[in-house]
């Protein structure tokens, strides 16, 4: 069962997740295994959709979406490799666009 809790207030409403799976699992392994998956979602798709906007991406046409999430995915291994400027990668994009040095910096690394 999982609840939000804002501030003080006592959460009115619980959800129960469900999940499928065909390994014999403890509940400890089940629960390691779902935090695993939403560590995962999180911290890649979450990143990708925010830092990249992959969500509002319409190209449908022959492998091209798949295309573009692979360039996105290199995109973002660069950006997050690249320490020199600390800042998100929406704010490291944004420079690397606007400055071909910041550019080959974040291509040598």
């Amino acid at each position: 069962m999982t609840t939000t809790q804002e501030g003080d207030q006592i959460p009115e409403n619980a959800t129960v997740p469900y999940y499928i799976s065909s390994k014999d699992l403890s509940a400890r392994e089940l629960a390691d295994a779902a935090r695993q998956h939403w560590f995962i979602e999180t911290k890649l798709h979450w990143c990708l959709d925010v830092g990249m906007n992959e969500d509002a991406c319409r190209i449908r046409r022959d492998m091209a979406s798949e295309n573009l999430a692979g360039i996105r995915h290199i995109a973002m291994n660069y950006l997050k490799s690249e320490t020199s400027f600390k800042a998100g990668i929406k704010r490291k994009q944004k420079k690397a666009a606007m400055s071909e040095s910041y550019l080959a910096t974040i291509l040598a690394a």
